[in-house]
């Protein structure tokens, strides 16, 4: 899937690393837009759930295992730069 193809309203699209390791553990990463050869951004659909779990973030009142973050963020990583 392009970006070309995506209707963008549709999807929610951030920058931030930490975030995006978040949002992927309840959320599949739809395509990771590397156009910007210095930032990647991660498209995720809009769901229902996905907005509370950004504004959890970002106040600081998301719980989520540490471990499992750890990972998630690993494998996060690993895809990011699979194609260097």
């Amino acid at each position: 899937m392009t970006q070309e193809n995506i209707k963008l309203d549709d999807y929610y699209k951030t920058s931030d690393l930490a975030l995006a390791a978040v949002i992927s553990i309840w959320f599949p990463i739809v395509v990771i837009d590397r156009t910007d050869p210095h930032k990647a951004e991660f498209l995720f659909k809009r769901e229902e759930g996905l907005e509370d779990v950004v504004e959890s973030f970002w106040k600081r009142e998301l719980k989520i295992d540490a471990l499992g973050y750890f990972n998630q963020l690993k494998a996060l990583k690993a895809r990011l730069y699979e194609r260097e």
